[in-house]
C-alpha cells in the first residue's frame, strides 16, 4: 500500500497544474495519468492560440503543455503512466485506490483526491444519426490525432457536423493539408464555437457554414459516400422539404463534449445536469469531502488557461484539507444564466475570495451580470456581449457580505445600459 497526501488523476493541463499547487503548498503528490506520455489533449492540438491570458503569448498545445511539464519535473512529483484506476473508495483512513499498469496492481491510499480526468467527445451513436455503418465517420478529436500525430490523411472530401472548436479547427487544418470540406453544419441557429474560430478556421478559408442545418442519414457500403442533410426548426425538428444529398467521403462529428465523471459516481460525488460535472464548492471539492474536482472534468472550459486555473485551485485545497465541518449554502441562478461555478458556498471557509465561472443561456447584447443577496443587489458587472460559448469569468469576495446559511445568494443577467 502506497499512502501520499494528495492523488491528482489526469496528467493534462489540469492535472499537471493541480499536481504542482499541490507540492508547492508542501503536500506530497502522486500523480496517475492513463496514457504514456503526460499533457493530455494538448499533445495533438499543433495549432496556436493557448495562453494568451496565462502568458500572454501564442502557444501551441504542446508548447503550452510542456512548460507545465517541466515545472511537474522541476518539483519531483512522482507519476504513474500507462496506468488506469480500477475502483475507488471512500474509507475512514482516506481514499483508497486500486490502479493496474505494467507492473500489476497497485494499492493507494491518500487524505486527498483531485479528479482532472478531462472530457469525451460525443459520437455518432449518442446524436441519432440513421442509415448504415459504413467507415468514414470520426469525432473530430480522433481526425486530428490521425492527422497530427500518426501523419494520415482521413479524408478527401468531408462533411463536418457540429460548429465546436475542435470542428472548426479540423476545417482549417483539412483544408490546409489539402482536403476539401464541403460545409460546416450546425443544427442550432448561432455557432458553437469562439468567434475567432469561426473567423480565422472558416471564414478565412472560404468553408461555408450552414446554421440550422444538421446530417440525418449517411449512406455507403464498407465507405461513407453521402450523408442526407436537411433544415431544421426552432425545436430541432427537421423541416421535410430541405432534405438533400451531400456527397462526401468522411463524416466528422464536433458535437459536444462531456465530461469525464465515471470515478466521481463511484464515489457518490453529486453532479449537476447542467454541467454534467460535479457540484463544487468555492475551493472546488465536491459534494465528499477530500475529493476535488477540476478542468473539462468539472464543465467545458473553452480556453486551456482558465483549465490550468482551476487545477491550481483544487491542487492547494487539496493540499490544505482538513476534515471539519462545512456550512453551505446555494448560489442560485436564474433569468438567462445557463450555469455557474462553483454551486455552493462554505461559509466556513477561512477565506470566500471567489473566482466564478458563467456562460449565458443565448446570445445577449449590452447585459449585466447581477448578483442579489436576500433580495439587494450587491453587485453588477457589464458586458457589451455575452455569447454561451464563450465562458466569462469574474472575480469576487463574499467575505465581506456576512453571509448566513439562511441567506439568499442569486445571479441573473438582466439588459442594462452601461451607466
Amino acid at each position: 500500500m502506497t499512502n501520499t497526501d494528495v492523488i491528482v488523476i489526469g496528467g493534462g493541463p489540469a492535472g499537471l497544474a493541480a499536481a504542482i499547487a499541490a507540492k508547492k503548498a508542501g503536500a506530497e503528490v502522486l500523480l496517475i495519468e492513463r496514457e504514456a506520455r503526460l499533457g493530455g489533449i494538448l499533445k495533438q492540438c499543433i495549432h496556436d492560440g493557448f495562453g494568451l491570458v496565462r502568458f500572454g503569448e501564442k502557444l501551441s498545445g504542446p508548447e503550452y503543455a510542456e512548460r507545465f511539464i517541466q515545472k511537474f519535473d522541476e518539483a519531483n512529483i512522482e507519476a504513474l503512466t500507462l496506468t488506469f484506476v480500477t475502483k475507488i473508495e471512500k474509507t475512514p483512513e482516506g481514499i483508497r485506490l486500486t490502479a493496474v499498469n505494467r507492473n500489476g496492481v497497485v494499492q493507494l491510499l491518500s487524505k486527498a483526491l483531485v479528479l482532472a480526468t478531462g472530457c469525451r467527445e460525443r459520437t455518432a451513436k449518442q446524436i441519432f444519426i440513421h442509415g448504415t455503418r459504413p467507415s468514414g465517420i470520426f469525432t473530430a478529436g480522433t481526425a486530428q490525432h490521425f492527422i497530427n500525430l500518426l501523419g494520415q490523411m482521413p479524408t478527401k472530401k468531408c462533411v463536418i457536423l457540429g460548429s465546436g472548436d475542435i470542428g472548426l479547427i479540423m476545417a482549417r487544418r483539412i483544408t490546409l493539408e489539402g482536403g476539401k470540406v464541403v460545409g460546416v453544419y450546425e443544427a442550432k441557429s448561432t455557432p458553437s464555437g469562439l468567434t475567432r474560430n469561426i473567423y480565422q478556421c472558416l471564414y478565412d478559408y472560404d468553408i461555408p457554414l450552414y446554421l440550422s442545418k444538421t446530417v440525418t442519414r449517411v449512406f455507403g457500403d464498407d465507405r461513407l459516400a453521402a450523408v442526407e442533410v436537411c433544415s431544421v426548426d426552432e425545436n430541432m425538428r427537421p423541416i421535410e422539404e430541405t432534405f438533400e444529398i451531400v456527397e462526401c467521403d468522411s463524416l466528422i462529428l464536433s458535437v459536444g463534449l462531456i465530461p469525464e465523471n465515471e470515478l466521481a459516481e463511484n464515489l457518490g460525488v453529486e453532479l449537476d445536469p447542467r454541467t454534467k460535472g460535479p457540484v463544487c464548492d468555492e475551493h472546488l471539492m465536491t459534494s465528499v469531502d477530500g475529493v476535488f474536482s477540476c478542468g473539462n472534468a468539472l464543465h467545458v472550459n473553452d480556453l486551456v488557461d482558465y483549465v490550468s486555473e482551476s487545477g491550481e485551485c483544487a491542487g492547494k485545497a487539496a493540499a490544505n484539507f482538513l476534515r471539519r465541518e462545512r456550512t453551505e449554502i446555494e448560489l442560485i441562478i436564474g433569468k438567462n444564466v445557463q450555469y455557474l461555478i462553483p454551486q455552493r458556498l462554505d461559509l466556513n471557509a477561512e477565506d470566500l475570495k471567489t473566482v466564478l465561472y458563467f456562460r449565458s443561456r443565448e446570445v445577449l447584447q449590452k447585459n449585466s451580470l447581477i448578483l442579489t443577496v436576500d433580495g439587494c443587489d450587491v453587485y453588477r458587472k457589464w458586458f457589451s456581449v455575452l455569447r454561451p460559448p464563450e465562458m466569462e469569468r469574474v472575480e469576487f469576495d463574499f467575505g465581506p457580505l456576512g453571509l448566513t446559511p439562511q441567506s439568499q445568494v442569486y445571479f441573473r443577467i438582466e439588459e442594462v445600459e452601461r451607466t
